[in-house]
């Protein structure tokens, strides 16, 4: 909690000799008293930007660093682009700085998630003769393909305390579905989507 200037005007006071002389500094129209009430006002206003930075610190608060938050994680991307809200550009900061990949399903299912998107994971085998014979037949190359699974029309919904007073109470789109997965897929696989 920052200290106001009426606190450090105390203090100052406490700093003043004593004696006659310097008695004007509790009386509140002399030159004194104004002369320290207005050495006060700097040091409390600094001590509220300090207690500002706390919060300009943690990037689930950020306002004013938040183009330095999003700088330092390569944001805005060719995926990102330019989000509008507040909302989305903290999300997809906290995404990029938790972000440890692996390449399982769940991964993937959590990514999207972290974004706004609810999707599922189709993995293709290549058929062997030990397969039931109802399954499809897919070849070798299959084994390099993967399904994300997603609804033709994502919302993104307006969130209280988090999103700011001009964005929109909802979003729709899925590039930026396909863009994040196609980034962070592994290098040697294909990425098939499917909407429904």
């Amino acid at each position: 909690m920052s200290i106001n200037a009426q606190t450090y005007l105390e203090q100052l006071k406490q700093l003043i000799p004593q004696g006659y002389a310097w008695q004007a500094k509790d009386i509140a129209e002399t030159v004194l008293h104004r002369l320290l009430q207005a050495l006060t006002i700097e040091p409390a206003r600094v001590d509220d930007r300090v207690d500002n930075l706390l919060d300009e610190a943690d990037p689930l608060t950020t306002i004013e660093l938040l183009q330095d938050w999003e700088t330092s994680r390569g944001l805005p991307n060719a995926c990102v682009g330019a989000p509008s809200t507040i909302q989305e550009r903290r999300n997809i900061l906290l995404f990029r700085l938790r972000l440890i990949g692996r390449q399982d399903p769940a991964f993937y299912i959590d990514l999207a998630a972290a974004l706004g998107f609810t999707i599922t994971i189709t993995e293709f085998t290549p058929w062997t003769v030990a397969d039931p014979i109802n399954l499809p037949m897919y070849g070798e190359s299959w084994r390099f393909y993967w399904q994300v699974n997603a609804p033709l029309i994502n919302e993104i919904w307006f969130r209280v305390g988090q999103s700011g007073v001009n964005e929109p109470l909802r979003a729709f789109g899925n590039k930026r579905l396909e863009c994040l997965m196609n980034e962070v897929k592994p290098a040697h696989t294909q990425i098939i989507f499917a909407y429904t």
